[in-house]
């Protein structure tokens, strides 16, 4: 399905387009560009997100290493952010393909109208032909808001624009049971179920010290991306050649859900859930098994300050969270409705908890 996909999410790490003490690898960057030219040259359209703004602002800033305070990482994101579109412009136009840069902040994700807009902007400048290149605004992130790591931000990005497939290139070459630096590791070269998944060790830092994903934040995109119905390949920058032709290589995670409404994986992955309700086995038998609407009834406690019309989290008795949807009441006219039936309750307040059709059930 990922060599034949029409559209598709091309994540690249900060390590496979940097050099190791900061700055950008020209050869490396041609390299990736010659491969995307001529997937798009052969029909196909590609969205970029690329990491790698941080890093290439290290040098030109004299800076020794990464940065870890806030100020100087949105300084060498300044600075590196104009250098990397400088290049990838440059790189494109040797094929006569024009660059899109969008900025995003997790801020543009999580809320709904913002989400709308760089849905509508990133389907545009495919349609022009274009190839958006993608990255986090780290100029303007915060730690909160910021979303982490790039992996996380291509999974959002493949369902925001209706990707066929995601490939994820960093600078190893496939999930592996363990360590692949210690020995003894063996390649996952396919992941159908979760199951698939047991006994794994994913790592959470980059060996090379210029992201901040890892193993582990891969592995979780491509659960975000494979549970919303969008297969995942997970291989090194250089397979990137066969990642993006016969897609023979690496770790292929199959899509193990049905494509979820633009609205729905809003709901389940990019909000920010302000508060959590807990429920009872009965409440979560009928929101996760019957995906019906959750009723005062099946609420056993309140947690957080919210407000109606928020996203909150649904949990089971073990505090596991099952569900997420969007509450009809504020966090403080609940407590007094909780554990009631309908019937019990004041005709005003006889509405749902939450509706069913504000409800996205997790796997």
């Amino acid at each position: 399905m990922i060599a034949a996909a029409q559209r598709i999410v091309v994540k690249v790490g900060s390590s496979s387009l940097t050099r190791a003490r900061g700055g950008l690898d020209q050869a490396r960057l041609a390299s990736l560009v010659d491969t995307v030219a001529r997937r798009v040259g052969a029909g196909g359209q590609v969205v970029l997100v690329s990491s790698g703004a941080i890093a290439a602002g290290i040098t030109p800033l004299g800076l020794g290493r990464r940065p870890r305070d806030l100020a100087s990482q949105q300084a060498a994101a300044s600075v590196g952010q104009q250098a990397l579109a400088h290049a990838y412009a440059e790189s494109f136009a040797r094929y006569a393909l024009t660059v899109g840069q969008v900025l995003l902040t997790a801020d543009d994700v999580v809320r709904r109208s913002h989400y709308r807009n760089a849905q509508r902007t990133l389907n545009r400048l495919l349609t022009l032909g274009a190839v958006p290149v993608v990255n986090e605004n780290d100029t303007v992130a915060t730690n909160e808001i910021r979303f982490g790591d790039n992996d996380r931000l291509a999974a959002l990005v493949s369902h925001l624009v209706g990707a066929d497939a995601l490939v994820l290139l960093s600078d190893v070459d496939a999930l592996y049971d363990g360590d692949p630096r210690r020995g003894g590791a063996s390649a996952i070269l396919e992941v159908n179920g979760v199951e698939d998944m047991l006994g794994v060790e994913a790592g959470s830092t980059g060996s090379s010290g210029l992201g901040t994903g890892g193993m582990a934040s891969k592995v979780e995109a491509a659960r975000v991306a494979s549970s919303a119905g969008i297969p995942v390949l997970l291989t090194s920058a250089a397979q990137a050649d066969r990642a993006l032709g016969d897609a023979d290589v690496g770790t292929a995670f199959a899509a193990t859900g049905s494509r979820l409404s633009a609205r729905r994986f809003w709901l389940a992955h990019a909000a920010d859930a302000s508060g959590r309700l807990w429920l009872d086995d009965g409440a979560v038998s009928a929101v996760v098994k019957r995906r019906r609407s959750l009723l005062a009834a099946g609420v056993t406690a309140v947690e957080g300050a919210f407000d109606g019309g928020d996203v909150v989290e649904l949990v089971d008795p073990s505090g596991m969270v099952v569900a997420r949807g969007v509450v009809a009441y504020d966090a403080e006219e609940l407590p007094a409705l909780i554990g009631r039936s309908s019937h019990q309750l004041p005709p005003e307040q006889r509405r749902e908890v939450v509706h069913a059709d504000d409800l996205v059930p997790l796997r």
